[in-house]
């Protein structure tokens, strides 16, 4: 199954925030415009759980004064259980798992920007591929400064068109969302700047997951129950809409620097989330930067999540989805949840056009509505090492 991408609203405010930030740690090399790295990271589930491997390659090369290129591919394997959906048989508390089969996704985006008196223009797209889910991408944004260059504003758009591959039709189905973003940036010294994103989202067409189950004891004959799985069944459209703001602060005098952002989301499926993401950049000599980092994670669940649909008046289809509804999901990333992420990371800038890092996090998950058990809830360590040169 492909996961969700990163916000656009989160994504752009580390490239036009955090830019007047790292100034003060980035060593000159680091500042380079044209660069090629290599980065590893493993994610692994406790327990058997999802293990994921992931290797990227990105490229930066300015193409004259005013152009510059960005590219990226990613080559990521998949394999481990994860929970169906199925609640916890009785007498126990630990939800029914799938082993998935070992899955491997490619991916591309590639950025070409062109710098016009006045603003910045990026032009983009990319491709991602798995054998049951095919995704094709594109995005256009802009920045404008103003204000002696201490204002800086943001516009942009994206679009996916997704074809996914599920177990009750034979032609694959459709998924197409659209994201548009405003936000502007703001220096209020050489040391501070601020930022405030809005974003606005959405997505329609099959938005289930095809691989979770919901589970309900139904009657076959009178006075007959079995417990039945069903296909889960999502709204065909959702709309979500997104609050970013975040301060930057460097404090030359100690050599370090602050990132703190805070993010509200919300959709029309019910989910309201909230998100503290605070990280400090220490620099330690002239070659080193040390990064502890901290993220909080809190959500609501979608109107239709159940843990199980035993008490409800539900009556699941066993013939695909069905988007007049009723719509219902087992799906515990639907549920009430916190999350809390926190790691830290190393730079080691080994010669002016050549650096090296790595990172060492760790995820943890747990439901807060009551019902679901803590078995459908994961914890997991994530390392990452990346090599980087520049020219």
């Amino acid at each position: 199954m492909k996961s969700e991408p990163a916000s656009l609203s989160f994504r752009f405010s580390r490239v036009v925030a955090l830019s007047a930030l790292l100034v003060w740690l980035a060593p000159r090399a680091a500042r380079a415009e044209n660069s090629l790295a290599y980065k590893y990271e493993d994610y692994r589930e406790s327990g058997g759980r999802i293990a994921v491997q992931t290797q990227g390659a990105h490229l930066e090369q300015d193409l004259g004064p005013a152009m510059h290129f960005k590219f990226e591919g990613i080559l990521d394997t998949i394999a481990g259980a994860t929970p169906s959906g199925q609640p916890a048989p009785a007498g126990s508390t630990q939800v029914v798992n799938t082993l998935l089969r070992y899955e491997r996704r490619k991916s591309w985006d590639a950025n070409l920007a062109r710098q016009f008196k006045g603003f910045n223009l990026a032009l983009g797209g990319g491709n991602s591929r798995e054998s049951d889910y095919v995704s094709n991408g594109w995005s256009v944004n802009t920045l404008t400064d103003f204000n002696q260059k201490n204002t800086t504003l943001l516009a942009g758009f994206a679009g996916t068109d997704d074809k996914i591959k599920n177990f009750f039709q034979r032609t694959r189905a459709h998924k197409h969302t659209n994201d548009a973003i405003l936000g502007v940036t703001q220096l209020l010294d050489p040391r501070t700047s601020v930022t405030l994103n809005l974003t606005w989202g959405r997505a329609s067409g099959y938005l289930s997951d095809p691989y979770k189950l919901v589970q309900k004891n139904t009657e076959l004959f009178p006075g007959v129950f079995l417990p039945l799985t069903f296909g889960e069944n999502r709204p065909t459209y959702r709309e979500k809409w997104i609050a970013l703001t975040s301060l930057n602060r460097a404090f030359p005098e100690v050599r370090g620097a602050v990132d703190a952002t805070y993010r509200l989301y919300t959709d029309t499926f019910g989910t309201t989330a909230h998100t503290l993401d605070v990280a400090w950049f220490q620099r330690v000599g002239e070659k080193f930067v040390l990064r502890p980092w901290l993220r909080l994670y809190d959500q609501s669940a979608a109107d239709f999540y159940h843990y199980q649909l035993d008490g409800t008046p539900i009556v699941p289809s066993p013939t695909g989805p069905r988007p007049g509804g009723p719509f219902y999901s087992s799906d515990y990333r639907l549920s009430a949840l916190r999350t809390y992420t926190y790691g830290l990371k190393a730079i080691w800038q080994i010669t002016d056009r050549f650096a090296l890092d790595a990172a060492l996090e760790q995820y943890a998950m747990r439901g807060r509505d009551g019902v679901t058990p803590q078995s459908a809830y994961c914890t997991a360590r994530i390392l990452t090492a990346g090599v980087k040169f520049s020219w």
